[in-house]
């Protein structure tokens, strides 16, 4: 039976879950077109993306590191503004129900666990995540006291504050100001794939940690996106395994997010699944 619209897994519709994601399933970019290879028609499939520029991914190695891929964003030298993408429906930042960004506590570099009188500690793959904040009016030199807001779901693919479960709870959800590279840096674990979304990490970029707590509007709002083999490689591991079901439904060429454009929002990912992986993305962004 045809799922008509994808729910998310708080059970309300995804605000940007539209289009073909509602109608059908996706089939995987990599089978799609190993499919058409096998027809003879890859040059037709090389021609389907929306985006020109092919898929990089990090390699798994046999003992499980993983090789970076090339740098993105502001590194290639490209010194344009991140492009913009949906915070959803669970951001948490006061402007859909609650507003994490002004309680005591969460600004943090650790985001795995609750805070405040909530406890509960996400558990999953470990995954540090790095957001590189520069300034495109500065020829992308490192934007000085920006303040990041990274939040994602869980292992389960629940977000905090708004899935059933977790109403209650507050984690995956934390606030840094960047030091004097424009860096900021959280301590995470690696979050699931959900129905009808490729895997991803959401943030905001703020001016400084004022403008952050005080409800004033972002500077910045996008996803980092993950890249495809590290995905597989953390979901054959025990407690995703809803996750590699998802994976084999969903692609970067035609996820509701990404299919407009993906490239600069790939995250560049170190590290092994055993001992811990490291996401980073370069952000460049307006003052």
């Amino acid at each position: 039976m045809v799922t008509v619209r994808p729910l998310n897994v708080g059970g309300v519709p995804e605000d940007h879950d539209r289009g073909l994601v509602a109608d059908l399933p996706l089939l995987r970019r990599r089978a799609l077109l190993g499919l058409l290879a096998g027809a003879g028609l890859a040059a037709v499939a090389g021609c389907a993306g929306t985006d020109s520029t092919p898929e990089t991914t990090t390699a798994a190695t046999p003992n499980g590191a993983l090789d970076a891929p090339p740098s993105t964003g502001a590194a290639s030298g490209a010194c344009v503004e991140i492009p913009e993408e949906t915070a959803g429906p669970f951001p948490a930042d006061g402007s859909n129900g609650a507003d994490v960004l002004g309680q005591a506590g969460v600004v943090r570099s650790d985001i795995r666990s609750s805070f405040g009188t909530a406890s509960a500690v996400a558990v999953g793959v470990p995954l540090t995540i790095k957001v590189t904040v520069t300034d495109t009016s500065a020829n992308c030199a490192a934007f000085p006291d920006a303040a990041v807001y990274v939040w994602h779901c869980d292992r389960d693919g629940r977000y905090s504050l708004y899935s059933p479960g977790v109403t209650r709870e507050n984690y995956l959800r934390g606030v840094q100001v960047v030091d004097a590279d424009g860096a900021a840096h959280f301590t995470s674990i690696f979050p699931a794939c959900y129905a009808g979304r490729w895997p991803h990490i959401h943030f905001e970029i703020y001016q400084d940690l004022a403008s952050a707590s005080s409800g004033a509007g972002p500077l910045a709002t996008s996803q980092i996106a993950l890249p495809d083999s590290v995905c597989d490689a953390v979901y054959a591991t025990d407690g995703y395994g809803a996750s590699a079901r998802n994976l084999t439904d969903v692609a970067l060429d035609s996820d509701p997010v990404f299919r407009d454009g993906w490239t600069r929002l790939l995250g560049t990912v170190t590290g092994s699944v055993g001992s811990g992986l490291a996401v980073a993305l370069a952000v460049p962004v307006g003052a």
